[in-house]
C-alpha cells in the first residue's frame, strides 16, 4: 500500500473517530456545551488531528448529516411511483426523526435546518423567484418539524395535502403577479 493510501486510510478513520465520539456526547451534552478538546480526549486524537481534518464541530455534524439527507431527497425526487415515493418518505422520517429531536434538545438543529432547507429549495427553484423558493423551503422545514416533534399525531398525507395547497396558492399567485 502506497503511503498516501495509508494515510488517506488514517486520516478516514480519524474523522470516524471524530464523529463517532462528537455523537456519543451529544447523547449526554449539548453542542453549546462540549470543546474540540471534549471530543478528541473521547476518540482518542489530538487536537491537531482535529484541525487538520475538522474547522469545527458543526463541520462534523454537516460533514455527517448532510450526505444522509441529501441522499433521500435524491432518491425521492428521482422516484416516479408516487406510492413508493410516499412509503420512502414515511421511512425517512421514521429513521431521522430522532435525529431531529436530539438537534433540537442538544443545540444543533441549525445544521439540519440549513440542509433540509437547501435541499428542499431545489424543489421549489423552477418557480425562478428566490423569495418564494425561500419562503416554500422554510415552511415545509417547519411544517415537518412541528410534525416530528409533536409525535406525529397528524397523518403524512394531511401534511402533503397542506404543503400542495400552499405550493399552488403561491404559484397561482406568482403567476398572476408577472401577468
Amino acid at each position: 500500500m502506497a503511503a498516501t493510501d495509508l494515510a488517506q486510510l488514517i486520516k478516514a478513520d480519524t474523522k470516524e473517530c471524530l464523529t463517532t465520539a462528537l455523537l456519543q456526547l451529544l447523547a449526554k451534552e449539548s453542542l453549546p456545551k462540549l470543546t474540540v478538546s471534549k471530543v478528541c480526549q473521547r476518540a482518542g486524537v489530538s487536537r491537531m488531528a482535529f484541525y487538520r481534518n475538522f474547522d469545527g464541530l458543526e463541520q462534523i455534524l454537516y460533514q455527517y448529516y448532510q450526505p444522509k439527507i441529501s441522499a433521500i431527497f435524491t432518491t425521492i425526487s428521482t422516484e416516479t411511483n408516487p406510492a413508493i415515493k410516499f412509503d420512502q418518505q414515511v421511512v425517512f422520517f421514521d429513521e431521522f426523526g430522532p435525529d431531529l429531536i436530539l438537534s433540537s434538545n442538544r443545540g444543533f438543529e441549525f445544521i439540519i435546518q440549513g440542509i433540509f432547507t437547501a435541499e428542499i429549495e431545489k424543489y421549489f427553484s423552477a418557480s425562478n423567484d428566490e423569495y418564494i423558493s425561500t419562503f416554500m423551503s422554510a415552511g415545509v422545514y417547519a411544517l415537518w418539524r412541528k410534525w416530528i416533534l409533536d409525535g406525529r399525531k397528524k397523518p403524512l398525507t394531511e401534511l402533503h395535502s397542506l404543503i400542495q395547497k400552499i405550493s399552488l396558492s403561491v404559484s397561482i399567485e406568482s403567476a398572476q403577479e408577472q401577468l
